[in-house]
């Protein structure tokens, strides 16, 4: 059976894309690929979810406005089916409800409230374990709280110092990282080359790395702290319950938040460093793919085509454009003497 004829030629080239060139063609395929995967990422979310039985309509609608993959899985964290955690068990043993009067009620001394959860077929043998129990389930959920977590995310991004040390008898072994031995800059303003060179030294196991939360030399905690502990409500006053729940957010900043944000920040600096790296090798090989390849003479370039034209160029021995044209020696135009004559007629220019 006999194929029907093509009403039109299909786009090829530039004219599929709008004319645009490789970087940017590039650019958006990487973002198809991300905005791909954020959305399989997001599907997986939703079912998840969903299968718990906890999808509520505005939950659903966070994660359907969620634009970026870290933002999607700071939503996802609280559902997200974890391991058997210290919280999970203080909550299979009936200490959410002490949890929840704990944040309630400031004045009363929480070792009295946490009297009522002994119980030593569930393994809290006096108040302190109940009261241990308890912190562990205010903590987890502080720490799965989204825009919480985002807020202090960024501020150490904008705040925080990197901070390198040799790594104890390794001087002479790692005598090419010298310059970081004893090195300290903020994390936003490190510039790709010294991260990627941070990080070789730590892979080496020849730098330790430490990221201080803020530049306060004395106590680099204490303003993610405060942040903590006023989204737990403490008015820092001398209630006994007040007490307690200022070093529940302590703990919480400590044990849970900054060693999540201190993973996510040296991963984005290391990430950005190698994209940024990227950019400088393929900048350096565009000069030397571009460097004239016969040296500093007049040169003439042909960029082959059949239905659009084989487009000419001519550039002098320091790269100054001479002359352009586009000839038609190849089918359907077939005007292969005009094509030569015009080629002439340019290199006697």
């Amino acid at each position: 059976m006999q194929a029907p004829p093509c009403l039109s030629s299909p786009a090829t080239g530039k004219e599929a894309t709008g004319g645009l060139d490789d970087t940017q063609l590039r650019s958006l395929e990487e973002r198809l690929t991300y905005l791909r995967e954020l959305e399989q990422r997001r599907d997986v979310v939703l079912e998840s979810i969903r299968a718990q039985g906890k999808l509520t309509p505005e939950l659903e609608q966070s994660i359907l406005q969620a634009d970026s993959k870290t933002l999607l899985e700071d939503l996802y964290l609280p559902y997200k089916p974890k391991r058997r955690t210290k919280a999970q068990i203080a909550r299979e043993a009936g200490l959410e409800p002490l949890a929840a009067a704990l944040l309630k009620d400031r004045q009363t001394i929480p070792e009295k409230l946490a009297r009522d959860y002994i119980d030593a077929e569930k393994e809290i043998a006096d108040a302190e374990a109940a009261l241990a129990g308890a912190r562990q389930i205010i903590m987890e959920d502080v720490s799965e709280q989204a825009a919480l977590l985002q807020e202090l995310r960024e501020r150490v991004w904008e705040q925080g110092i990197l901070q390198s040390a040799v790594v104890r008898g390794k001087d002479a072994e790692g005598a090419k990282f010298s310059d970081y031995f004893d090195y300290r800059e903020a994390i936003r303003k490190i510039p790709s080359h010294r991260a990627l060179a941070l990080f070789r030294g730590r892979n080496e196991n020849i730098l330790n790395l430490t990221l201080q939360p803020s530049a306060d030399p004395d106590s680099p905690h204490r303003i993610h702290e405060q942040r903590v502990a006023r989204h737990l409500d403490v008015r820092g006053n001398d209630l006994p319950g007040d007490v307690w729940m200022a070093e529940t957010a302590r703990l919480a900043w400590k044990i849970k938040l900054f060693t999540r944000i201190d993973l996510d920040l040296k991963t984005r600096l290391r990430e950005s460093a190698e994209e940024e790296a990227i950019k400088v090798f393929a900048s350096n090989l565009r000069d030397l793919l571009l460097a004239a390849p016969a040296g500093r003479k007049t040169t003439m370039g042909l960029d082959p085509g059949l239905r659009t034209g084989v487009k000419v160029a001519i550039v002098d021995a320091t790269g100054k454009l001479l002359d352009t044209a586009t000839i038609y020696p190849h089918a359907p135009q077939k005007k292969w003497q005009q094509a030569l004559a015009e080629l002439a007629a340019m290199g006697s220019t």
